[in-house]
C-alpha cells in the first residue's frame, strides 16, 4: 500500500491536509463512497438518507441514471469538456431545451448569460449588470438574505458569521427588512417605499432590489405573494431592477420551476445555480431581460463558464422532468405531505414549521437544540442540517425525486430525534 492509499473509513488525511474552513464534514464525519437518488453510502457500508441534497444542488437526486448515461456518452465520444464561451453542441442543445421547455411555455423572454460556475458569481454578475444598466451604485437587499460569500454577494448577505470573514468594509448595499421581520402587523414593503420616496431618508435611489422568494440559509422564511408583488412594484416605481435570487429556491424546490412563477412576478434578472446542472455539476447563469443585456464582450467572464458536462446533464434534467407537469404535480404532493408531517412534529413540542414546497423546516427554538436534533438524526443514519440566523431551523432539503417511503423513513427519524432531544430538555429542567 502506498502513502496515497487509505484504508476504508480513514479520514485522517482531511485533518492533516484540508483547510480548517471545511464545515459539513464536521457535522457528518464519515467517509462517503457512493450515492443514488436520496441515499448515500459510507465506506463502512452504512446507508444514509440524504435530507441535505448538496444544499439543494441535487434536486433530482444523486446520480440520475439518464443524466449519467448521457454524460458518459458525451465523454466517451470525446465531447468537449471546457468550452469557454465557444459555440458547442452541448450548449446549443441545452439552450434549445431551456427555451422550449422553460421559457416559451411560461411566456418568458430572457437571454441567458453563463457566469463562473457558482451561485455567488451569478449574483455578482446580476448586481454588476444592474449597476451598469441604471448608472446607480446602491442595491437593496434584505435582512437574513443569503447571496454568496464573494465580496459583492457577501455585502448583500445578512449573516454576520459570513460577513465577519470579509476583512474589508462591505459596501454598496442598503439593508431593508424582509417580510415579517418586525412581526405580522408591520408592512416592511411599505416601509421600504416610504424610505425610497423620502428625499430626507439618506438612501440613494437603488440600482436594484435583490430578494429571495424563500430565504434558504436565512431560516426558510417564505415571503407572501402580496409582499413580493409590492417589492416588484417598488422597484418599478423607483427605477430599480428587480433581481430574484432563485439559486436555492429554484429548479422545482418550491413546487414550480421558478420559486416566483405562481406569484406573477416579472423580474429583470434571475439567478440560477445549484440544481440547474441537474446532477450537481458546477454551473451558474443569469436570465436577463433583453433590453438590459448591454454587456460589452467579456465584461463579465470566467474560465469555467463553459462546463459542457454540465450542459449535457442540465439538458437531460429539463427533458426528463419538465416537459410535462407530472414531476411538478408529484413535487407538490410530496411538499404537502412534508408540510403535514413537519406541522405534526412542531405541534408535538409547541414549535412552528415554515417554508414552502420541498423547502421546509421546523424552528427548534435555539441553535443548540437544532444542532442536538441533527446530531441525533445522524446517529440514526439521516443527514440533515440547520439554517437561520441562529442555526435554529432544522431544515429539510431532500431530493425532489425521493421515494415516499424513504421520505417517511427520514421523517420518522427526525420525529424521534425531536422527541429525544425535547425529552432530555424536559428531564434537565425537572432536575
Amino acid at each position: 500500500m502506498t502513502d496515497a492509499m487509505q484504508t476504508a473509513g480513514d479520514t485522517e488525511i482531511f485533518d492533516r491536509v484540508e483547510s480548517q474552513v471545511r464545515s459539513y464534514s464536521r457535522s457528518f464525519p464519515r467517509l462517503f463512497t457512493k450515492a443514488r437518488n436520496a441515499k448515500i453510502h459510507g465506506a463502512d457500508g452504512t446507508e444514509y438518507i440524504d435530507f441535505l441534497a448538496g444544499c439543494s444542488s441535487l434536486n433530482y437526486g444523486h446520480n440520475d441514471p439518464d443524466m449519467k448515461s448521457a454524460l458518459i456518452d458525451h465523454i466517451t465520444s470525446d465531447g468537449l469538456t471546457q468550452g469557454l464561451d465557444l459555440f458547442t453542441n452541448a450548449k446549443r442543445d441545452f439552450l434549445a431545451a431551456y427555451e422550449n421547455i422553460i421559457l416559451r411555455p411560461r411566456n418568458m423572454n430572457y437571454r441567458m448569460q453563463f457566469t463562473g460556475p457558482t451561485g455567488a458569481n451569478a449574483v455578482e454578475a446580476a448586481m454588476k449588470l444592474a449597476r451598469k444598466v441604471t448608472g446607480r451604485q446602491f442595491i437593496v437587499s434584505f435582512t437574513n438574505g443569503y447571496h454568496g460569500v464573494s465580496l459583492g454577494a457577501l455585502a448583500a448577505t445578512g449573516n454576520s458569521g459570513h460577513r465577519g470573514a470579509a476583512g474589508v468594509t462591505l459596501s454598496g448595499i442598503h439593508r431593508a427588512a424582509y417580510d415579517g421581520y418586525f412581526g405580522p402587523d408591520v408592512d416592511t414593503a411599505e416601509m421600504l417605499d416610504t424610505q425610497l420616496s423620502d428625499p430626507g431618508s439618506g438612501i440613494d435611489a437603488p440600482a436594484a432590489i435583490i430578494v429571495e422568494a424563500v430565504q434558504g440559509e436565512g431560516g426558510l422564511k417564505a415571503a407572501s405573494a402580496d409582499w413580493l408583488r409590492k417589492v416588484q412594484a417598488i422597484a418599478r416605481k423607483h427605477g430599480a431592477l428587480l433581481i430574484i435570487d432563485d439559486i436555492q429556491a429554484g429548479c422545482g424546490r418550491t413546487g414550480t420551476f421558478f420559486s416566483f412563477e405562481e406569484i406573477g412576478l416579472d423580474p429583470d434578472i434571475i439567478t440560477h445555480a445549484k440544481s440547474i446542472s441537474g446532477m450537481g455539476l458546477p454551473m451558474a447563469a443569469i436570465l436577463i431581460r433583453p433590453e438590459h443585456d448591454i454587456w460589452k464582450p467579456a465584461e463579465h467572464n470566467g474560465t469555467f463558464r463553459g462546463n459542457n458536462h454540465a450542459f449535457v446533464t442540465a439538458r437531460v434534467a429539463l427533458e426528463k422532468f419538465w416537459k410535462n407537469d407530472r414531476f411538478e404535480k408529484a413535487v407538490k404532493e410530496k411538499g404537502d405531505h412534508l408540510a403535514s408531517r413537519l406541522e405534526k412534529i412542531a405541534q408535538n413540542h409547541g414549535l412552528s414549521a415554515r417554508g414552502r414546497g420541498m423547502m421546509r423546516g421546523v424552528n427548534a427554538g435555539s441553535g443548540e437544540r437544532a444542532e442536538a436534533i441533527c446530531k441525533e438524526c445522524f446517529k440514526h443514519d439521516l443527514i440533515i442540517e440547520t439554517s437561520g440566523p441562529h442555526d435554529e431551523i432544522v431544515k429539510v432539503l431532500c431530493p425532489l425525486t425521493i421515494e415516499k417511503e424513504v421520505l417517511d423513513a427520514g421523517l420518522d427519524v427526525m420525529e424521534n430525534a425531536f422527541a429525544t432531544v425535547f425529552g432530555q430538555s424536559h428531564l434537565a429542567a425537572a432536575e
